[in-house]
């Protein structure tokens, strides 16, 4: 029986927890990265061990966790279940967002009770970025929606999906259940690695959605200070599920090599460490900055935030790189771990934003000309 946290747990608690949970389900990860199907039976520990809710506030039935607590436990899961810790991280980013918005005054109860009552949210948000897709139409009461959303990590144990349309020349942000009218799943998820994290596309085919699921509407084509709030709060948390994959690959390079003293192994070895440490002090220093979700919504922080991505995104992947290349023939081998931590780690780098776009936004805010063009 998995445990199950309360508003007293200790962030050690709440790791062992997820510790408890990925050693469960590490058996069972290599077949699903043959297979490519989604853990069911993971997101539904998670459910139960009340880890899904444990970023809401006490106050509105969750477990209180800070956001450097969400990081130690995606990054703990990282370690045996990549696919399903960066599923997890895309729910868990969403409710660190709705903190940050309860933190600065803004009433975010409704998403609360429906994380609190075991909800999972989708994320479509790194495909629809500023300008958004899909068509949305006025009509009496609400709206009617068509859209492709890809990816949708964890789409298939999903609840609601968070999601943004286009309408004309504005943007509409709502949340839509996975179980509405129209709402369906097309498994188009077939990628190099997570590949069983169940990011497939998510159809909406004259979908309904009432005015009241709709959360904000905004320009297009114009950075809204809405995604100066997303980068900041889930940067951190996609990349420590990422650190945990570059924990398992250094753990498991250091007990196949443990006692080796040919000069080119060791040097290999120290190369590695110095990737892995470089990857883990930056993703430190964005839970630090983050002053458990106090940080100002302005584009400086988040150009600083995306920089700090890019270069430990290159770090996990250097790291794993540097497993491979010091364990020789035996981490180069599939009957090996590190050939699928590798092919898993390389998905950090598609989240937003990719080096080229990186350093064009972080140069635009330097020299003063705003994040876009």
């Amino acid at each position: 029986m998995t445990s199950t946290i309360s508003d007293s747990t200790s962030v050690v608690d709440r790791v062992a927890l997820a510790r408890e949970i990925g050693e469960s389900l590490r058996p069972e990860v290599p077949e699903r990265d043959r297979t490519g199907e989604i853990s069911v039976a993971a997101f539904d520990l998670l459910r139960s061990s009340g880890l899904s809710a444990a970023l809401v506030p006490v106050e509105f039935g969750g477990g209180g966790a800070s956001h450097a607590e969400m990081g130690a436990i995606l990054r703990e899961l990282g370690r045996h279940d990549p696919s399903t810790a960066v599923a997890f991280a895309m729910h868990s980013h969403l409710v660190a967002a709705q903190v940050w918005r309860h933190k600065h005054g803004v009433d975010a109860s409704a998403v609360f009770a429906k994380v609190a009552a075991g909800a999972i949210l989708v994320s479509t948000g790194a495909s629809d970025w500023v300008d958004s897709n899909g068509e949305a139409v006025r009509v009496e009461g609400g709206y009617r929606v068509g859209a492709r959303k890809a990816p949708a990590s964890g789409c298939e144990v999903g609840d609601v999906l968070v999601t943004s349309v286009r309408c004309g020349a504005e943007v509409l942000h709502c949340a839509i259940p996975m179980s509405a009218p129209g709402v369906r799943i097309e498994k188009t998820w077939d990628a190099f690695g997570l590949r069983a994290s169940g990011s497939h596309t998510v159809v909406l085919e004259e979908v309904f959605v009432p005015d009241a699921a709709v959360s904000m509407v905004r320009p297009a084509g114009v950075w809204p200070p809405v995604l100066n709030v997303v980068i900041g709060a889930a940067l951190p948390l996609v990349l420590a599920a990422y650190l945990g994959v570059a924990d398992a690959a250094v753990e498991l390079t250091a007990g196949l090599l443990a006692g080796r003293s040919e000069p080119h192994t060791v040097q290999s070895a120290g190369e590695m460490l110095n990737a892995y440490t470089t990857a883990a002090d930056l993703i430190a220093a964005m839970f630090g900055d983050s002053d458990d979700l106090m940080f100002p919504s302005t584009e400086e922080y988040a150009s600083r935030t995306l920089s700090r991505k890019t270069v430990a995104a290159d770090a996990l992947i250097t790291t794993v790189r540097l497993a491979i290349e010091t364990t020789g023939g035996a981490g180069y081998s599939r009957t090996c771990e590190l050939e699928r931590l590798y092919r898993d780690v390389h998905g950090c780098q598609f989240h937003p934003l990719p080096r080229a776009k990186q350093t064009r936004f972080s140069g635009r805010v330097l020299l003063g000309h705003g994040p876009l063009g």
